[in-house]
């Protein structure tokens, strides 16, 4: 039975979408403190993404930092903006970041609207990760894009805590139906899944993996970096699309030694200076990634230990499918009903895009429309491979 033209069809919107579905690789971090009228802002922003408001690229000195930010972020209470409480000040930060600290005074304490705008002007695909605290000690995440420059406090988690149970679900349905990278990894799933009892282990694993992670991620007891997260779930799509040109054409050995060689080569490169993800990443996914072909390759019936390998391959995408969460405020008297309704959104979503590939299938087979697999298999994963790389590579360097 042959996936052929589910399988086209799937990869031909993955490449149609990929410019716009593709996580963002521009950020900035601020974190807010509003106690009473009082505002303070510490505003992060590694040296990669300072630079470019240099007209000479070089990362800005402290106060070309502050003159930039300065116009772009601040409160306001009541419609009226809030004034400096002291001037702006560069303070110490990790190596290869910068930080800059701001206070405001606000008229009033009721109605408090935080607003960023920085960077937006010059990547419009900017994302501000904006951890805000209050005064009680009430904490929240929000994450703050070019259509969604400002948070109103007092009213954290308004829009999510009278939702019902059935939002909470649709959000998940929505992520999946909507994240293209996402949906790649799936059908590269499918692809692998020569079986019924093969892809119900492969989609159980993914699912233990990414609701593990999706909880600690959300409720906060894991705070990856999501530049990192990006990169990963492009490596998992080349690397189920890799497994399937190694199953396919008996040749895991080979596979195997030239991913890990390209993934060594990223290391060394990056312990020159070059690239943006951790020496020890790389290696890390250097050793993880050759293994594992090596491994499934050269298995006869690899079905429960695709089950163990999908299930890290879950986690990382878990901690993906937290970042549509973190994008509304989290209301915490709702957390629980939030995360079970979202993860039962997103095996719905992944069930129906499984089971409309299952169909395809089996009209194309009956009405004889359909190529053998081994000729399935080569195309597809190779498109899986390209499209992954393309990503990765992109995430990691850009």
């Amino acid at each position: 039975m042959t996936r052929f033209w589910a399988a086209v069809f799937a990869l031909f919107a993955t490449f149609i979408a990929a410019p716009a579905a593709a996580h963002t690789r521009s950020e900035s971090h601020s974190s807010w403190l509003v106690d009473g009228s009082s505002v303070h802002l510490s505003f992060s922003v590694a040296d990669i993404e300072a630079r470019r408001i240099t007209k000479d690229g070089r990362p800005p000195n402290g106060r070309e930092l502050i003159a930039y930010l300065a116009p772009l972020v601040g409160a306001s209470a009541g419609g009226a903006a809030c004034t400096p409480a002291a001037p702006p000040h560069v303070m110490a930060a990790a190596t290869g970041y910068q930080r800059v600290e701001f206070s405001f005074a606000c008229p009033s304490k009721d109605d408090i609207v935080l607003r960023s705008a920085a960077f937006f002007d010059l990547v419009p695909t900017h994302m501000n990760l904006a951890q805000i605290q209050g005064a009680n000690g009430d904490f929240v995440e929000q994450v703050l894009t070019t259509d969604h420059r400002e948070v109103a406090m007092g009213a954290e988690g308004a829009t999510l805590e009278g939702a019902g149970f059935l939002t909470f679900i649709g959000m998940g349905i929505m992520h999946i139906f909507t994240g293209i990278d996402h949906m790649s990894f799936l059908v590269g799933l499918v692809l692998i899944s020569r079986k019924l009892r093969d892809l119900a282990f492969v989609v159980t694993g993914f699912t233990l993996g990414h609701s593990l992670t999706l909880a600690l991620a959300v409720t906060g007891v894991i705070r990856p970096h999501a530049e990192f997260i990006d990169a990963l779930v492009a490596l998992t799509i080349a690397l189920i699309g890799a497994e399937n040109i190694a199953v396919a054409t008996g040749r895991a050995t080979l596979v195997a030694l030239w991913t890990g060689g390209a993934l060594l080569a990223m290391t060394a490169l990056r312990l020159a200076g070059i690239g943006l993800l951790p020496p020890m990443l790389l290696f890390g996914a250097a050793l993880f990634a050759s293994n594992y072909l090596m491994v499934s390759g050269h298995l006869r019936d690899a079905g429960r230990v695709r089950l163990v390998v999908t299930l890290v391959f879950g986690l990382i995408h878990g901690f993906g499918f937290a970042a549509d969460l973190l994008e509304s405020q989290i209301p915490a008297t709702r957390l629980a009903e939030l995360l079970v309704g979202f993860n039962l959104g997103v095996e719905i979503g992944q069930l129906t895009i499984v089971l409309l590939l299952s169909l395809a299938t089996y009209l194309l087979v009956r009405a004889k429309l359909a190529l053998p697999r081994p000729i399935v298999v080569d195309v597809a994963a190779s498109a899986l491979v390209g499209i992954g790389v393309y990503w990765f590579v992109g995430r990691s360097f850009i």
